[in-house]
């Protein structure tokens, strides 16, 4: 197959993994807005998509960690590495979508980059530090999430003390609306990224360009993707990370959505990408023991974690076998 064709496919799936993270990650700013009843699921979805756009024009910091932290040389990495593990991502997104259990997209891209570049290039063509970092930031920002959730939590708690619950839901309701906004604004800064580091480290390995320079038409193009992507809805996941987890009312939601907001966007400014599934259910859960800790569904949890262990070995397997399949095209 021509080059050209080639770095034509790796943007198309790549564009095409920015749309499925859209509606695959889209529970993860509207659902508990949407939960409490703070918004109707539709204004939520166009709300979320538009900040989801402006989100990922702000920085390219993310992308250059993908595209240039997890090889050792960009350079070392073709296009037909790119599309194995394009291809492994998207099919574990599109499965645990299916299922309605929540999942990392970071973390199957991720995987799936880890699995191709192995069996094309060896395990030493992996940078093991660059890797160790990444993965460093997916482990603990959901327990930072958690713990900070909690003190979120807690704080509104004290601040609310002298006023009726009734009336502290309905003013947490409204501000809800400006939380869920800075939730998919966070969101949109961080994951759209995560294809423009692979669209740009396609172009690198074509001659397209000649730097780790995201171009802004790959920015354009990755956020467009992700916003009409969301406008899709993932109304499957919305019901687990909703409500399964823990059974939120107002004041959680608007709790858990400016935790992982303030969450999310800090790793965005220190260039880490960062799995927005899992600082959401941390902070939920953190808001869900601020209340009370049997309130947890922690049974839920526990599911959700195995998934998340899961991404990464399974994403890696599948990337190495299709790149091997394509190999023999």
């Amino acid at each position: 197959m021509p080059d050209l064709y080639l770095i034509g496919l790796v943007l198309f799936l790549a564009l095409a993994f920015d749309f499925i993270n859209g509606f695959h990650d889209t529970a993860n700013a509207i659902a508990t807005c949407i939960v409490t009843r703070a918004l109707r699921p539709s204004v939520a979805i166009g709300m979320s998509a538009c900040m989801n756009f402006i989100g990922a024009m702000i920085s390219t910091g993310v992308a250059k960690t993908i595209g240039g932290d997890i090889v050792m040389s960009p350079r070392m990495v073709d296009s037909v590495v790119i599309i194995a593990a394009l291809s492994g991502a998207i099919l574990w997104n599109i499965f645990t979508w299916k299922v309605g259990m929540p999942s990392s997209s970071s973390h199957a891209l991720i995987g799936g980059i880890i699995g191709a570049v192995s069996v094309s290039h060896g395990l030493g063509a992996l940078n093991l530090w660059g890797i160790m970092t990444i993965v460093g930031g997916l482990v603990l920002s959901p327990v930072i999430a958690l713990a900070t959730g909690y003190i979120v939590m807690t704080s509104l708690f004290i601040l609310f003390r002298n006023f009726h619950r009734s009336r502290v839901n309905v003013v947490s309701s409204h501000f809800q609306i400006l939380s869920a906004a800075l939730m998919a604004f966070s969101h949109g800064s961080n994951d759209a990224q995560k294809s423009m580091g692979i669209m740009t480290l396609a172009l690198l390995s074509g001659g397209y360009i000649s730097t780790l320079e995201v171009p802004d038409y790959v920015k354009l193009s990755c956020a467009a993707a992700m916003c009409i992507g969301t406008s899709v809805g993932g109304w499957r996941i919305i019901r687990t990370v909703g409500s399964k987890i823990f059974r939120m009312q107002p004041v959680h939601g608007l709790a858990a959505d400016l935790n992982s907001s303030v969450t999310i966007f800090t790793a965005t400014m220190l260039h880490l990408p960062v799995s927005t599934t899992h600082v959401v259910a941390g902070s939920i859960m953190g808001v869900g023991c601020a209340q009370r800790f049997k309130a947890v569904h922690w049974s839920i949890a526990r599911q959700m974690v195995v998934a998340w262990v899961m991404t990464i070995p399974c994403t890696a397997a599948v990337g190495a076998v299709i790149y091997l399949l394509l190999k023999q095209i």
